[in-house]
């Protein structure tokens, strides 16, 4: 492939918006498209006002003719199962020997269908869920984790390195899936110690930035600590990956080790208490509304 490849990039969110356009800063030719008509506006007003190479397209048949590299970052397996693999959607209209990158985080059998069906194709294909956050993909840092042929894997890589921090090529197609419902175990296992963490020095009348200071230094530091004890002390939960995604990828972490004969009573546990903070209307805050769970003392 050449130095400026001609993209098509799939889903225009809060992750999605701002990795097409490190991709066009970067100096390729992007074309975007989203469901909602007015995010995809939104994104390329935001986006032409830089003078980066960005346009839409008006459907996705459209956005992808003539790519050499496709990437997607929609919502769960559904979405994409709709949007890729039906009769006219994005593997039909994609010329033999293109790249399709999908970072949606969706389960890893889904991730493995995608790359059995682009194989037919002639497609070369890669599960590459991402992690960071909306700042992460806004300031071009996020790590991402690879399921795919070495082949794939090879022609990806430079292209990703435009928004990421780490890439990292986990195994083959599916293995990328897994390691992102390994790392959304991990952030809701450090969420729930963090919530009580922040009840607890609440409850104590310790000062919040002195107890910070003191033990973000040791081994209780971790990149939820560094990034949300001020802003979970504050009540501000306003961070781009909303509960309602991160409990699906709960439930996709939860399948695959029922799936394996294992059980997850931790993540089972901190599941439950993101179902609470749901039904206090917490839907769209960020992971780190967890902490509203507990209520503070005297509340």
């Amino acid at each position: 492939m050449s130095d400026k490849l001609k993209i098509a990039f799939l889903g225009l969110g809060v992750m999605g918006g701002p990795m097409a356009a490190h991709l066009a800063r970067a100096g390729h030719e992007v074309t975007g498209w989203n469901r909602s008509t007015a995010r995809g506006a939104a994104w390329l007003e935001k986006f032409t006002a830089e003078d980066l190479p960005a346009k839409l397209g008006a459907t996705v048949v459209e956005a992808v003719a003539d790519a050499d590299v496709v990437l997607s970052c929609l919502g769960n397996d559904e979405d994409v199962a709709s949007v890729v693999l039906s009769e006219d959607g994005v593997f039909a209209a994609m010329n033999p020997g293109t790249l399709f990158i999908d970072h949606t985080t969706i389960s890893p059998a889904m991730a493995k269908r995608l790359a059995a069906e682009a194989e037919t194709r002639g497609l070369l294909c890669l599960d590459a869920p991402v992690s960071g956050g909306q700042a992460g993909a806004e300031n071009g840092k996020l790590a991402i984790m690879c399921g795919g042929s070495d082949e794939a894997m090879a022609a990806a890589e430079p292209v990703m390195q435009a928004y990421a921090a780490r890439i990292v090529h986990i195994g083959p197609a599916g293995a990328g899936q897994g390691a992102k419902a390994v790392n959304q175990v991990c952030i809701a296992g450090l969420l729930a110690g963090l919530s009580e963490a922040v009840r607890l020095t609440q409850a104590l009348g310790l000062e919040p930035d002195k107890v910070f200071e003191a033990i973000s230094g040791g081994a209780a530091q971790s990149w939820q600590m560094d990034n949300r004890w001020q802003t979970m002390m504050a009540g501000e939960f306003d961070f781009g990956f909303a509960i309602d995604w991160m409990r699906k990828d709960l439930a996709i972490a939860m399948a695959e080790a029922g799936a394996h004969g294992l059980s997850l009573p931790v993540t089972e546990l901190v599941d439950g208490y993101y179902a609470k903070v749901q039904q206090m209307g917490g839907s769209r805050q960020d992971t780190s509304a967890l902490v509203r769970h507990l209520p503070k003392v005297g509340e």
